[in-house]
């Protein structure tokens, strides 16, 4: 009896699209359709980035949510969100699936991925060198921005819901309660 061969690209392209799949060291991984909640901060990070808290949003970017994106041949992530620097990617990238690394990710916790986005594709995100990786956690309310460094990640900065931060490497100050907006219980009057 063989060793089972490492799931690849090419194993993701005989599944439907909207399975939301993955290879995650080496292993086809499926993404439970996202709960409201997930895909409103989803659309509220994307809208905030494009756009900002008063019109000035993040420039010299492509924003895209839910991209394919192969770091690795046995490394194929689709992220909540990513981003590229104009700058360095001039043209959008029409290849699926990608394999430009981004210059920044997000993922948006769910019960049942965040143990994988919080240790083998932050592992993952890492080797490929990717320099921003922000994780947001929908029910506690949090946004932990991860900077790279040669051994690891490094938090360069946490926030919860009542805090604004420089949301690196974007040139844009995020209130984190905007992140949440009506998800977030309003005390009774």
């Amino acid at each position: 009896m063989g060793v089972p061969a490492l799931a690849t690209a090419a194993d993701l392209a005989r599944i439907p699209p909207e399975r939301g799949a993955e290879v995650v060291e080496g292993h086809v991984v499926y993404k439970a359709s996202p709960s409201f909640s997930h895909g409103y901060v989803q659309g509220q990070i994307g809208g905030l980035l494009r756009f900002g808290s008063g019109g000035r949003g993040a420039t010299g970017w492509w924003l895209v949510t839910e991209p394919d994106v192969e770091l690795e041949a046995h490394e194929v992530y689709r992220p909540d969100l990513a981003g590229w620097r104009r700058e360095r990617v001039p043209s959008i990238p029409t290849e699926v699936p990608i394999r430009l690394r981004p210059d920044w990710v997000c993922e948006v916790l769910s019960p049942s991925t965040a143990g994988r986005d919080l240790s083998a594709k932050l592992r993952g995100y890492h080797r490929s060198g990717i320099p921003h990786y922000w994780v947001v956690d929908p029910e506690h309310h949090t946004l932990v921005i991860y900077r790279w460094q040669s051994d690891t990640y490094a938090v360069a900065g946490s926030a919860g819901l009542g805090d604004t931060i420089q949301a690196e490497p974007f040139a844009v100050d995020l209130s984190v309660a905007q992140l949440f907006g009506d998800l977030v219980p309003t005390a009774p009057p």
